[in-house]
């Protein structure tokens, strides 16, 4: 009889906030509905489905992340005592994690999806110190790729095992994206939030180093960088071949990848790349620097540069002369909810 799991998450899908919110929603269902398991997700009221059994939704109220989160603690310490595995995902599961490891005894597993370094340029020293807190608490750590283990290791030294996670695929509305934005050329497309880790003043400067060829750069999502980028795009004199649609919604996420010639992921660090098994997804080359996804694909499937004007220029030629989609063998994320129980066998 597999173990009972108490799962700490933040969104689920279709309320997502992100890759993590993926990853937490197919890794509990997969659990649940295949696997047989005995699971428990509480997470905050607001981003919990009304039909989806076996989640445990807390009012969160007002306040940043760290506050809402110290609401959900005291919840998941009372659920604890009846599991026999909890499970938290990134920073904010230190707190609960800490608390219902104190009251129970659960085997804690803390799975790390990206590390506070992969999110910002100069990390807030609160999320380092809990992170070192978190990685070397746990029971047992687990790593979406080889990139964020050797971080762990090299940052906060602590071992984890790695579960990579599954391919994402977009949905697609039939919405002729290149119609919308009077596109006739060639289009390239990014999609992610707009901050110094996703890279993409060094993809529109690529942009005005490509010359000879008629191609967009559409760029979906937003963020704190969004109008600073605008800007940068005018200043390069590139704004005619730019176009910032904002956010995305997921109904049609697809059909942008879809009706982009490549996909281009420029970022300091991408510890997996959800957005590149999208963008596979649908068929797209895909220009991209170091990711965790890499670690799971065949040798060319991607293209691969760095975060670098000159670099991003040469891969985007590559690609978009490529003639055949991108081969390659797709991750389930039934085999994410396999490999995750094989490890809580293994450690509760």
């Amino acid at each position: 009889m597999p173990p009972s799991v108490l799962m700490l998450g933040w969104g689920y899908p279709p309320n997502i906030t992100g890759g993590l919110d993926v990853h937490v929603g197919e890794l509990f269902s997969g659990l649940r509905d295949d696997l047989g398991v005995d699971a428990t997700l509480v997470l905050p009221a607001e981003f919990a489905p009304d039909d989806e059994p076996g989640l445990e939704p807390v009012e969160t109220g007002e306040g940043d992340v760290a506050t809402r989160v110290e609401r959900l603690s005291d919840r998941f310490a009372e659920l604890a005592p009846d599991h026999d595995v909890i499970h938290t995902h990134d920073w904010f599961g230190y707190a609960p994690g800490r608390q219902a490891a104190r009251v129970s005894d659960a085997t804690w597993v803390s799975s790390f999806h990206s590390l506070a370094s992969d999110r910002n340029i100069d990390p807030p020293k609160r999320e380092v110190e809990t992170e070192r807190r978190l990685a070397n608490a746990a029971d047992t750590n687990v790593a979406v790729s080889e990139i964020v283990r050797e971080d762990i290791r090299e940052l906060y030294d602590a071992d984890s095992r790695v579960v990579y996670n599954g391919f994402s695929t977009p949905t697609f509305s039939g919405k002729d994206v290149r119609a919308d934005l009077g596109i006739d050329g060639e289009m390239l497309f990014f999609v992610g939030r707009h901050t110094d880790q996703k890279g993409i003043s060094h993809l529109l400067y690529a942009m005005k180093k490509l010359r000879g060829r008629d191609t967009t750069l559409v760029v979906g999502g937003s963020g704190h960088q969004t109008e600073q980028l605008k800007r940068f795009a005018e200043l390069l004199g590139i704004e005619e071949r730019v176009e910032f649609v904002g956010y995305v919604p997921e109904e049609e996420l697809g059909d942008y990848y879809a009706a982009a010639d490549a996909f281009v992921s420029p970022s300091f660090a991408e510890p997996f790349g959800i957005t590149i098994t999208e963008a596979l997804e649908a068929g797209t080359q895909v220009v991209a620097t170091r990711s965790g996804v890499a670690e799971v694909l065949p040798d060319g499937c991607l293209v691969e540069v760095e975060t670098d004007s000159e670099s991003i220029v040469e891969g985007l030629i590559t690609a978009l002369d490529r003639d055949a989609p991108p081969a390659y063998e797709r991750r389930e994320w039934s085999a994410v909810a396999e490999d995750t129980l094989a490890v809580y066998e293994d450690v509760a």
